[in-house]
């Protein structure tokens, strides 16, 4: 499977679990750069996580949060549509007794999960591939029925904005490709969907979420990768509480890969 055969792929679905066939999820926060998102999303959470609380992971890939709050003593239950993402989570699954489940299934079918039976609701992975309104917003309806009442969820979002500082480090020949809007500067949703930051605010109103924390999940740590993952242990600590710092800023959303939306019930 390569890039350019997802193109011929029609059904969404396929599309998605296909996407996880060539891009690696299970490596991609391993890196010092690539952990400041983790790091970042797993400070928000623990603000708010309660001893005995009940973690539903929606979209949870190869398991990075599953595993980590399940090893803390959390029951996480865990759903991941795309196959090789499942197959990987299993494998790791199976070499550890953990209070963790997982499922196969679909985001925006939440329904072997009863209604209110989550104090948390993880939702980092379905958001980057919906591609219509539709489809996010039965998403979120989702996460929010079986959140409790005075639970919380969180969402992630790729930050359209940044991609094109972060594709034009790869590739500065890609300012003058067809791959986005040369007037919006609107990035074409694929492989993933890109959204602003004022879209994600959108989304989520009109899911009824009432937004608490948002976050630059990992701040220009894409696009200083290689310094980064130079950095010494203490070096790369003072960047983490450089970027904890500031990773709230209104004038620092815009420059993030990543997005981190804590919320409740509005």
């Amino acid at each position: 499977m390569k890039w350019e055969d997802l193109e011929k792929i029609s059904d969404e679905v396929m599309q998605i679990s296909k996407i996880y066939e060539i891009f690696q999820e299970d490596a991609r926060l391993r890196s010092p750069a690539g952990r400041v998102e983790f790091l970042t999303t797993v400070r928000y959470i623990e603000k708010y996580l309660k001893p005995g609380d009940r973690i539903l992971d929606v979209g949870a890939g190869t398991g990075a949060y599953s595993f980590y709050f399940a090893e803390q003593g959390y029951h996480v239950d865990a759903l991941e549509l795309a196959d090789e993402n499942v197959r990987v989570f299993r494998e790791k699954l199976q070499q550890r007794e953990l209070p963790l489940t997982l499922r196969q299934g679909n985001a925006m079918d939440l329904s072997v999960y009863e209604d209110a039976s989550y104090d948390m609701v993880l939702l980092f992975g379905p958001l980057y591939h919906l591609h219509q309104a539709k489809d996010r917003q039965r998403c979120i309806a989702e996460a929010r029925r079986v959140c409790k009442p005075e639970g919380m969820i969180f969402f992630a979002f790729i930050n359209n904005d940044m991609v094109v500082l972060t594709e034009m480090d790869y590739d500065p020949r890609w300012l003058c490709g067809d791959t986005y809007d040369h007037d919006t500067f609107k990035v074409m949703d694929f492989p993933f969907v890109f959204l602003t930051v004022d879209q994600c605010r959108q989304i989520l109103e009109e899911g009824g979420i009432r937004v608490i924390h948002e976050v630059a999940s990992d701040g220009v740590s894409e696009l200083m990768a290689e310094r980064i993952n130079g950095l010494s242990a203490a070096e790369y600590e003072q960047y983490l509480r450089y970027h904890f710092y500031c990773c709230e800023k209104p004038e620092m959303l815009g420059h993030s890969n990543h997005l981190l939306f804590a919320g409740c019930k509005g």
